[in-house]
């Protein structure tokens, strides 16, 4: 993994509105994966979406487990 690739990340958790920190691999392309909130730890699904045409990064969208 490139540094380069990995990211910070700030944003809201859905559950208890908290700002999280969460890492954003780049390299993986567009992806959906799932975090812990760091401080209500309920699960977050984050879905990453890279641009096909340069690789970068388009949007982060952090949304609740159960709405997946």
């Amino acid at each position: 993994m490139y540094d380069q690739r990995l990211m910070s990340w700030q944003d809201h958790c859905p559950y208890c509105d908290a700002m999280n920190d969460i890492d954003i691999d780049t390299s993986q392309g567009t992806h959906t994966t799932w975090v812990d909130c760091q401080w209500c730890c309920a699960p977050i699904v984050v879905t990453v979406t890279i641009s096909p045409f340069d690789d970068t990064l388009e949007s982060v969208t952090l949304g609740r487990d159960d709405d997946a």
